[in-house]
């Protein structure tokens, strides 16, 4: 009866769903790090259980518990200074601050430390992370798509050097591409 009450109340109140479950979510394969896993179009953080730590995709920070209290830098501590993000597995999370439910990521990715079998975006072979600018085939993917509209994402910059070559310039690292054909 109960089970009958509802539906129909949610029949004539009209039902919607919250607001963070209407969000879209757009392809960020370009953002990710060469060492993020294969498999996703879009990551917000990933979860890296052999060291305990989050990574920002979008802001490319790494945030961490020291002492009882969530730290965030670009950099992780010292103590991670030899840490090979390349064969470390790493979990998508797609939720902001992930760290607030770090005892459920935690319980639930456990069982992965230590685990080194993860294809990263550096070595994958699939076209769709060439468009990636760390990616050892993106002069290939850019040398495809020279005619089309190129979106590096809001922190790339493209201009031309004085041989009219495109660079791409990347403002949160200072870093810069050049795209010779």
């Amino acid at each position: 009866m109960k089970k009958q009450i509802l539906i129909i109340a949610l029949l004539l109140g009209g039902f919607t769903l919250p607001s963070y479950a209407q969000v879209e979510v757009g392809v960020n394969i370009h953002l990710q790090p060469v060492w993020g896993p294969t498999g996703y179009d879009h990551a917000e953080y990933y979860y890296i259980p052999d060291i305990d730590a989050y990574y920002n995709v979008a802001r490319r920070e790494y945030t961490w518990n020291e002492g009882g209290r969530w730290i965030t830098d670009i950099s992780l501590p010292p103590r991670y200074a030899g840490f090979d993000l390349y064969h470390a597995y790493k979990a998508v999370i797609n939720e902001p601050n992930p760290w607030m439910h770090h005892d459920r990521y935690r319980k639930q990715y456990m069982s992965y430390r230590g685990r080194h079998d993860q294809e990263v975006i550096r070595d994958s072979h699939d076209a769709r992370y060439y468009a990636n600018p760390g990616h050892p085939e993106h002069r290939t993917w850019m040398h495809d798509h020279r005619d089309q509209p190129r979106d590096h994402g809001r922190d790339w910059e493209i201009h031309k050097d004085n041989q009219g070559r495109e660079m791409h310039h990347d403002n949160r690292r200072d870093e810069h591409h050049d795209d010779r054909h």
